[in-house]
């Protein structure tokens, strides 16, 4: 499920510094759409760490912050899900069994079994 969470851009020397009030996390990009970007990124990384630790991701506020003179409100759109699926990118080793007969066949016909496993895990769970 998307989020969009409140941001603060601030003009600086070379492009602008981002606020996510609701997470207490910055991060910087140098163009508005490049911060806003950045933003993205560093929530979906702050909010699967999160989840990963056993914290609870705190909700998007409702309205947008206030602002200093000179700084903007935008938000910034996430998908814990997608972004998990999109960087996650650890790997774990799973031990399988299956018949002997199967094994060989699949041995001889040069058949990776890790992409094979994944294949199918993926088509069972609907992920693309």
């Amino acid at each position: 499920m998307k989020t969009a969470y409140p941001i603060v851009l601030t003009p600086a020397d070379r492009g602008f510094v981002v606020y996510v009030p609701d997470l207490d996390i910055n991060t910087e990009g140098s163009t508005i759409a490049d911060a806003i970007s950045m933003a993205e990124d560093a929530i979906g990384l702050w909010g699967i760490t999160a989840q990963d630790i056993g914290k609870e991701i705190p909700s998007a506020s409702a309205a947008p912050p206030s602002c200093a003179s000179g700084e903007r409100t935008a938000y910034a759109v996430v998908d814990f899900d997608t972004y998990r699926r999109v960087h996650d990118m650890r790997v774990v080793r799973k031990n399988v069994t299956l018949p002997s007969y199967l094994n060989d066949m699949a041995e001889k016909a040069g058949v990776n079994f890790s992409q094979v496993l994944q294949e199918g895990l993926k088509q069972r769970l609907g992920v693309q």
